[in-house]
């Protein structure tokens, strides 16, 4: 866990890249765009649906329309994970890049290409492991509701295993040679990347700040950062 949290010092520091600050207001537009198409398309479609059946109409159908915004906006929170780390996957090899070529020159120079085509593959990866990960969990989590914070625990140990092999992946992209993590490394990094999610305003920060501290948990004692 140490050499977690000195990964966290350091990857913060890196915030303040101007590349690094570009990726991340990139990464924000599009899961913005992201979310506000879908919310969009499940509002209207939802209209649509129930005006079809006939059940509902005039402000039957805007109080239904209502009730599925909230659940959108409520729903986001939970999601903002996996979309927030799968759109920073697409940006990933621009801000390991930028880490390593600071911090790490000559892990830099021995870096491999990473294409666009593999960068989509690694988000949806991530995608597809954030939704089989946690629908696999779902009936855990239903059962510890009545704990108060089993649940959030549980989601959280879940998002952290899940966290330290997506975050694992994206840095091995650009150095397939190296070892993978140590289990307590990975557990460290996911534990720290999926509490961040939970701290409003810092969860904005947290698939950046993920990246950067898996750079460092890669080549830390390779090169002094």
């Amino acid at each position: 866990m140490a050499r977690a949290l000195h990964a966290l010092l350091l990857a913060l520091g890196d915030l303040s890249s101007p590349r690094v600050l570009r990726v991340l207001a990139q990464s924000l537009a599009l899961t913005l765009l992201i979310f506000v198409a879908a919310g969009a398309a499940l509002f209207f479609g939802t209209r649509w649906g129930i005006a079809q059946m006939g059940w509902l109409g005039g402000t039957g159908l805007d109080l239904a329309g209502a009730a599925v915004l909230l659940l959108l906006v409520a729903g986001s929170w939970l999601l903002f994970r996996g979309v927030g780390v799968a759109v920073v996957g697409l940006f990933a090899d621009a801000i390991v890049a930028d880490v390593e070529a600071r911090h790490y020159p000559a892990a830099a120079a021995r870096a491999v290409d990473v294409g666009w085509r593999q960068n989509v593959a690694l988000a949806l990866a991530s995608l597809g492991r954030l939704v089989l990960g946690n629908l696999a969990a779902l009936p855990f989590y239903l059962l510890l509701l009545v704990t108060g914070v089993g649940t959030v625990l549980l989601a959280l140990a879940v998002n952290a295993l899940l966290l330290g092999r997506d975050l694992e992946a994206m840095v091995r992209a650009r150095h397939p040679d190296r070892l993978r993590f140590a289990r307590g490394a990975r557990w460290s990094l996911g534990l720290l990347s999926a509490a961040s999610f939970l701290v409003p305003v810092a969860n904005i920060l947290a698939p950046i700040l993920g990246a950067a501290m898996a750079v460092h948990m890669l080549h830390m004692g390779s090169e002094r950062p």
